[in-house]
This record gives structure tokens, sequence and C-alpha cells, in this order.
């Protein structure tokens, strides 16, 4: 039963479909009132405030102006009431277009189950009274130039160590989980040492094939290899005067650690692949692991004198789940950073919202935070974000889509189509409950058009 005095404004052209809505909502208990034109439907939108409607369910082609219009004038004169958009075409450019500026759901007529209306109503209204109650959560104002955000302990401790060690040419090795922060914080480390007017090159040493990775490292002379047609300067050489960070070090073989295990002890000199000419590089070595490295030596995987080389200064990048109280500045942090539109103010976020975050374990750590947050932003179009916005990643079926190895393993391109269409219908899916209509909204497809890629999906 619905809430008495909510009121439902319907908008369409045809009488016939709004005699039938309004029995069904009148049914249902609510309040109901409707109109046929764009102009009397403003008239009672932007009219006195105790008579503008809780919900608006808005047909998209009027005899005097479409749906979008509406909306515009609606958000030139900061009016918020949620908006559901009826038509009987389902045009995507529409909408897309109505569904930018805040419709919350879209919904092709003639209905074939009415019920389908009523459910989009509550759903609306529901979401609408828990923008008005909740409270907003307390943001800690943070400086956006920081590189690592962090007030706790175990961030304070690490900050300490980066202002005792950062201006020495000791090498460092940063230890941590996936998705902690560490290039981040060697980017840290590079900007507070004496080098920071110098280049700062980041180097994932498990994104480089191994055939590839000593030219990638040191350079290479034209000719050197099949297919190398010029010169090609390596990554220390880039780094001349700065600092180069090795990432995943730990997924370094054996014969390529020999090879960086050689330019480390003699006194940062490299030759490029197909010179024997040494070359002198100025250049502070920083690496990073999510592995053990210790472990990796006694199991013969990791060269234990490379190890000792690597290991001068040990900086430890703790997991989220071991600093929640954190949380709060990186939230307040990626709400600066990822906002809905250039134009728009950061968005924000409700205790509840906050609390729910701070109570996740984090496997992903602050990487996975941050995407959560960017989705948050993306669901609430900007505005405030509530519980039901943050769905964390493991609540998600996902098929994790490596491009870069189909295509190596020579994958046909409509393989690798039809697998990013499938994992895009079945998110749409989850996120809308099974909800078709809401599905096709949110991958921008008219009705039939989702409904005829999901039977060729097979979903």
């Amino acid at each position: 039963m619905a809430v008495t005095g909510q009121h439902i404004l319907i908008v369409d052209d045809y009488a016939s479909l709004r005699h039938m809505l309004r029995e069904m909502l009148e049914n249902a208990h609510y309040v109901v009132s409707e109109v046929g034109s764009g102009k009397d439907a403003l008239d009672v939108i932007a009219g006195p405030r105790d008579k503008r409607p809780d919900l608006v369910l808005l047909d998209h082609y009027l005899p005097d102006m479409e749906s979008t219009q509406i909306q515009q004038e609606m958000q030139n004169q900061d009016i918020d009431i949620p908006v559901i958009l009826i038509t009987g075409k389902g045009q995507a450019q529409s909408v897309i277009k109505a569904t930018q500026l805040g419709a919350i759901d879209y919904l092709k007529k003639p209905f074939d189950d009415p019920t389908v209306v009523l459910d989009a109503v509550k759903h609306g209204l529901k979401q609408s009274q828990m923008k008005r109650e909740q409270v907003l959560a307390e943001m800690p104002e943070i400086d956006p130039s920081e590189k690592i955000i962090g007030s706790s302990p175990p961030m304070i401790d690490i900050f300490k160590t980066i202002g005792k060690v950062a201006r020495t040419p000791s090498t460092i090795l940063i230890t941590g989980e996936t998705g902690t922060g560490k290039t981040l914080l060697a980017e840290t480390i590079h900007l507070a040492s004496d080098r920071r007017r110098g280049p700062f090159v980041a180097f994932n040493c498990a994104g480089v094939p191994e055939t590839l990775l000593e030219a990638a490292l040191f350079g290479a002379e034209k000719g050197s290899y099949t297919g190398s047609d010029r010169l090609r300067i390596g990554v220390f050489e880039t780094a001349n005067k700065g600092t180069i960070f090795l990432d995943e070090i730990g997924e370094m073989t054996l014969a390529t650690q020999t090879k960086l295990l050689k330019v480390l002890q003699e006194d940062r000199q490299i030759e490029r692949l197909g010179s024997n000419t040494p070359i002198k590089v100025d250049v502070r070595v920083i690496a990073a692991t999510n592995k053990n490295l210790a472990h990796e030596v006694d199991e013969r995987r990791f060269r234990q004198d490379l190890y000792f080389r690597l290991n001068v200064i040990s900086v430890h990048m703790p997991p989220l789940r071991e600093h929640r109280e954190d949380i709060p500045g990186l939230v307040a942090h990626f709400l600066k950073l990822h906002r809905f539109s250039p134009t728009m103010p950061e968005a924000r976020i409700t205790a509840e919202a906050l609390n729910k975050l701070e109570s996740y374990e984090w496997p992903g750590n602050v990487r996975e935070l941050e995407s959560i947050i960017q989705r948050a932003v993306a669901f609430s179009r900007g505005e405030l974000i509530l519980p039901d916005h943050i769905i964390f990643s493991q609540n998600l079926e996902r098929i994790l889509l490596d491009i870069s190895a189909r295509v190596q393993a020579s994958v046909p391109l409509a393989t690798i189509v039809q697998e990013a269409q499938t994992m895009a219908v079945r998110t749409a899916l989850r996120l809308s409950e099974g909800d078709s209509a809401r599905s096709a909204t949110l991958l921008g497809l008219a009705p039939e058009a989702f409904d005829a890629l999901r039977a060729e999906l097979g979903l």
C-alpha cells in the first residue's frame, strides 16, 4: 500500500492511457493528477511547492514539446522531482538524453504487464524518500595535491620513513598487496628526493614479454633483434637523473634478474642489446612486489644476491582493511577526483553509505575503493550517494576480459566483441534486478534491441 498523500503526475497526450494509469495508481492509494501537454505539466511541476507532485510519469513525445525540454526546465529551476519516462518509441538517443537529465527509469508503452508501472513508481518514490531522509557523512578536508591520502598510524609511519630516506641514493623495495598504492608511494618518494626535477619512469616488469624485456629495460641497437628497425632507448636511459620504478619485480625471470643484478653491481652501467659499449646512467631504483621475495628466494625463483641489492630499505604498504580509519579521507579524495561531469561539484555521500564502505573487507584495497566510488558517482548521477549505490565487486558477476591476451592468442574479433557484450548485458541485468527495460536504459539501447541482443547471446 502506498503512503497516503503521495502525489503522482501523469503527463501524456492520450486520454485513454492517462485514465488507465490513474485508475491503477488510485487503486494503489496514490493521489493522481493528469495533464496532456508539456506546458500544463510545467505549470504543475513548477507551481506552488505544496501542490507539486512527488513523482512524474512523463511521455516523451507531447504535442507542444518533448520530455527532455521539460526535464531541462526542471534542472534550470533546480526542481528535484523523480521522473519516469514513458514512450511508445524505444529510440536510444531519447532514452540516453532523458537519463542524462535525471530520469530514474524508462518504461515502454503499451505495457504488457501494467504492474511494471507500479513497481517503477514504488522504487522511484523509495529512492526519493531515502535521499530526503539520509544524514550526510562528515568528510575530512583533503589537499588535492597529495599523492597518498592517510592519517592513520600505519600511514604516518610510512610518511616518517619517506622523510628519512627520500633524499638518500639508496635502493628501496616496496612490498604490499595488489591495489595498496605502491606506485603512488614510489612517486611520492621521488617527489620528496633531490631527483624530483628529473623524470619518474614507472615500468611494469610483468607487462612486457620476456623476449622484449631486456630491450625495454636497457635499450637496443638497430637490427639487434627481428623487427628492430631503429635505435631503442630503454627505460634506464629514459630515467637518467631521475628515478626508475620497477613494479612487479617478483615476476622477472631468473635470466633477466641476472642482467639487472649486473647493472646494480656495476654502478648503474647498462649495455644496449646488440652493443658492448657500457653507458653510465644516474638513476635511483625503487622496486615493488606483491610477493614474499624472501620466500621466492627459498624456492629458488628469485636470486638472493639481487634481493639483497634491492632490499636496502624496505617499506610495506598495509592493506586497506588494516587502516580503515583512512577510508573517509580516501572517499573524499576520490569524490573530488571523479565527478559526474567536469562542471558539477563533487558528489556527496550519506553516513550510512560511508559506514557500508568502512565495514567491507577490501580484498582489492584502495584500487577497489576508487573503482567502487567511480561506480557510485555514475549511478547517483553525481548527486547523493546512497547505500544502494555502493556495489562491491564481489557482488557483481564478472567476466575478466583480457583483450591483450585474447589478441595474442589469435581469438577472433567477433568472439572478443561477443564476450564484452555478454559481460555488459549480465552486469546490466544484475544492477536492474533482472528488469529488461531498466537494463536497456543502462546500456543506452531500445528495449527491442536489448531483448534481441539478450536472445542472441543466449541470456
